[in-house]
Parts: C-alpha cells; structure tokens; sequence
C-alpha cells in the first residue's frame, strides 16, 4: 500500500518535466545578449554618488575596479546594458537626535545637488527619472535615466515634512534606516529600541504613501519590516537584500517574511555583496596591516585623492595575499536568485549589485558583469517575460503602484 503514492508522485513529476521541457528548450535556445538588451536593465541600488565629489572622477570616464574602487560609470554601463537605476542619497547614521538629524538632513541636501548637478551637467547622456513612465520616456531618447532615492531616513526623521523637500528634489524610494538605529526604525545589523518602528516611523510609512515614494526596506530589522509591510498602502521593496534560508546573516530576509512582503506586491532585489553571501571572518592581523597602510599614505577616513587611492589599492594587494578574505562568486548569487523566484516568483524578484557601496563578488565586479545574470537566468529556464520583470519591470510596477497610492489618497477616492 505504501508504494501506490509514490508511483502516483512519480508520475506528477514525470508529466510536470514533460511539460516544462519545452519551455526548458525554448529559454535556452534565446540568445542572452538580445534578452538583455530587450529588456529595461535598472538596478534599484547605485551607491554611486559618493564619488561624484572625487577629485579628477567623472562619469563619463571608464574606471577599473582594480585601480580606484569604482564601479558604475558610463562606458561601463553602456557595455552591461544598464539603462539606468536609482542613484542613492547615503547618510550614515550618527547619534540620533535633532542636532544629529540636522547634520544628516544638511549631508544629504548636498548629495542630492550632486546627483541633480551630474544630470544637468551630462544631459546629453543622462536625465532625472520622476514617475514610473519616465524611464521608457527617456530611453526613448537615447538616454540613461537617473532616479533618485533615500538610504537612511535621518536626513528627515526630525522633521517629516523634509520628506516632500526631497520628494521636491527628485526623491522616489526612502528607507528609515542602515546599520545602526535611527529616530525612525530599528536596524537588522544593532540592538533594537523601537520593538521595530518608533512613532515617527509609522508616521514615516504613511507620509510616504502620500508622497508616492516607495519604501524600502533593506536594513530594517525583521520586526521593523514586518510593521512596514503591514502598515504601508503600497507595496515596499528591498532594494538590496539576500535570501536567509541560503545565508543566515541579519541583513538577509527568511523566507515567511519574502512570501509576506511578494503577497501585498512587493519585490525583493538580490544584491551582490560578499559578506551576506559567505562567511566572512574578522582578521585582525590584515585589519592592522591596512590601518597602517592608510596611516603611512596620509589617508583620514574615506576622503581620498586620486594618487593616494592608487597607492592605497597597490598598497592592499600585498595584505589581500598574505591574509585573504572569503569572497562569494556568480554560484553564490544564483543561490540567492532562484531560491527567491522559486519561491515568490518572477514577479517578485530584482537585481542590484550593490555597486560603489560594497557589492562586487567575483564575476561580477561592476556592471559589465550583468549579462551573465541574464545567461544564467535563461540556463535556469526562465524566458524573456520573466527577464524583462526580473530587471526592471517588477521595480517600476512597485513605483508605479506607489503613485497610484499617492493619487488615491490625495483625491480621496476608494479603490
């Protein structure tokens, strides 16, 4: 009697292969380059902007990784297919409170110039993405279209109705928090104080429905998220997360929370970044060693000129060999990748490498590397509907939700 069901199982499984080798077949036999060009390449997390004030770094110059850090740029992007993405306004979170807040608020008024300043200046080449629509609009004009968004919401969480000044500057994603704990929410990676979100933060999620912004959960903690998900009238997205059934780390989502988040609409971007994909160990040796490389090249902090990056990056390589670090790789990020869309499907799931941030794994270092996520999406089955979703279409639908959100409450009419 035990055997009968599983001869029933069996024959499931042998009608569902038959079924899905011919789509199997046809995936595979699509060319990845004409995938990837066919579809709106937009990545949901470009951290980017921090070099806009590098001395001597442009845009529209081709960087090296191996040489200053960089990632994202023009040829690079033109040479991976990238359309565009959303370039981030990044505040690090430091003591919480008002004159902590006002700091925040004034660093990124001046980041968001920059973004704005980078557009006007290469307008030929880029342009201010504002709606959903946008982005075809620009294309159309040969273009790459810039959005804008929020990383941390200390720049606004002393004042909320900062959020429609930055919504003025061109803010269309924001998220409460980073590493540390803000005035508005918990962070996944410190001690929580909230219990999730504070006061102001569900003030915060609903000022955002209003505005049309859409929120974004990365680096939330899993109750502050939870509270998102819950609270907001739009659907939310995590711009730049992993999957914590393939990789337990507090920055990774476990998989009740991803069908929650998939079930009111919302996307999960799968990034790029080592330390969330593979174990990670601290070196305290190595940690010195580039202390004391930084020390002897005169470097205080991040803030670098060209010549000292360029030493520090010859410097490092000598301290990368003699005490090296785990780094994950394309397998580790297809990990993450079909775990979410068999989980929550390819409406649900997006790509952002992370890049100029701290992303970057080995194959795929900057942009260039995209179409390789492409090649290995259509080896993996999936055709040219769920690519177009995958690289851009699932990030405008949830941004085109937002607005309609905002039109609904601001009319005042049901759904």
């Amino acid at each position: 009697m035990r055997s009968q069901p599983r001869l029933h199982s069996t024959a499931l499984i042998s009608a569902a292969l038959c079924l899905a080798l011919p789509v199997l077949a046809q995936a595979a036999s699509v060319d990845p380059r004409r995938a990837h060009g066919a579809a709106v390449v937009l990545d949901t997390h470009f951290d980017t902007p921090a070099n806009f004030s590098r001395p001597g770094w442009s845009i529209l110059n081709r960087h090296d990784t191996e040489l200053d850090d960089s990632q994202v740029d023009l040829p690079r992007m033109i040479e991976g297919g990238v359309d565009g993405g959303f370039f981030v306004i990044f505040t690090p979170q430091g003591p919480r409170g008002p004159a902590g807040n006002a700091a925040a608020r004034d660093h990124a008024v001046f980041r968001a110039s920059e973004i704005r300043e980078m557009v006007a200046r290469h307008s030929e080449h880029f342009a201010l993405a504002l709606t959903a629509d946008d982005a075809s609009r620009i294309l159309a004009e040969k273009k790459r279209f810039v959005f804008m968004s929020m990383e941390n919401g200390s720049p606004v969480a002393g004042d909320l109705s900062l959020m429609k000044t930055f919504h003025d500057l061109g803010v269309r994603m924001i998220g409460p928090v980073h590493f540390r704990n803000s005035d508005l929410a918990d962070s996944s990676t410190e001690a929580p104080v909230w219990g999730g979100l504070s006061p102001a933060g569900r003030s915060f999620v609903a000022e955002a429905n209003r505005l049309g912004m859409v929120i974004d959960g990365s680096h939330a903690s899993d109750q502050a998220l939870d509270q998102l998900i819950a609270l907001s009238e739009a659907p939310i997205i995590l711009s730049h997360s992993g999957c914590k059934d393939i990789f337990d780390h507090p920055r990774n989502v476990d998989d009740a929370r991803l069908k929650a988040l998939a079930a009111k609409g919302g996307v999960i971007q799968i990034n790029a970044f080592s330390a969330y994909m593979v174990p990670t160990p601290r070196i305290p040796e190595r940690e010195a060693a580039l202390a004391e490389l930084a020390k002897s090249l005169g470097i205080s902090g991040r803030e670098m000129t060209p010549a000292q990056r360029r030493a520090f990056v010859e410097g490092r390589r000598p301290i990368d060999a003699r005490w090296p670090v785990p780094r994950a790789n394309m397998d580790d990020f297809m990990k993450h990748m079909l775990h979410a869309l068999a989980l929550v499907g390819p409406d649900h799931v997006g790509v952002s490498g992370d890049f100029d941030g701290g992303g970057g794994i080995e194959g795929l270092e900057d942009v260039t590397g995209f179409p390789e996520i492409t090649r290995r999406l259509l080896a993996a089955g999936y055709g040219q509907a769920d690519i177009d979703k995958i690289w851009g279409g699932n990030a405008l639908r949830v941004l085109r939700a937002a607005e309609a959100v905002r039109d609904r409450l601001q009319t005042g009419k049901a759904d």
